[in-house]
């Protein structure tokens, strides 16, 4: 069985960098075709896609955030990291992490999912 587990800091200043770990258990990252993915919800609103990495460590980015994000992974710890900088308010959200066994097209794509992890940017 397949866990994700998100983790990291859930409140956040303007202007600083959100960092985030998705700890991957039960499957390698590295394991062919599959992609790990952020996407986010902010309050009231649906689901937004942020970006992913594959198997071989390819990143693709949503292009309105691509300048702030950088999705990395260590395969000796199994995980896969998010950062983005120059957060503002507009940012709070809960954050996913989300594996889907080849490219994602949709938030059907995805088969599993981490419980989610609320980050507030706030001073």
């Amino acid at each position: 069985q397949v866990q994700l587990q998100e983790s990291g800091p859930g409140l956040v200043k303007p202007s600083q960098t959100l960092s985030l770990t998705c700890t991957v258990s039960g499957g390698s990252i590295t394991t062919k075709f599959y992609y790990w993915s952020w996407i986010r919800q902010p309050p009231g609103k649906g689901l937004e896609w942020i970006g992913s990495i594959d198997y071989s460590g390819s990143t693709d980015y949503k292009t309105s955030l691509s300048g702030r994000t950088s999705i990395s992974r260590d395969t000796s710890k199994n995980h896969v990291t998010l950062q983005l900088s120059s957060v503002t308010p507009e940012d709070t959200a809960v954050y996913f992490c989300a594996r889907a066994p080849g490219r994602p097209r949709d938030f059907t794509d995805y088969d599993y999912w981490g419980q989610g992890t609320q980050v507030t940017v706030s001073s």
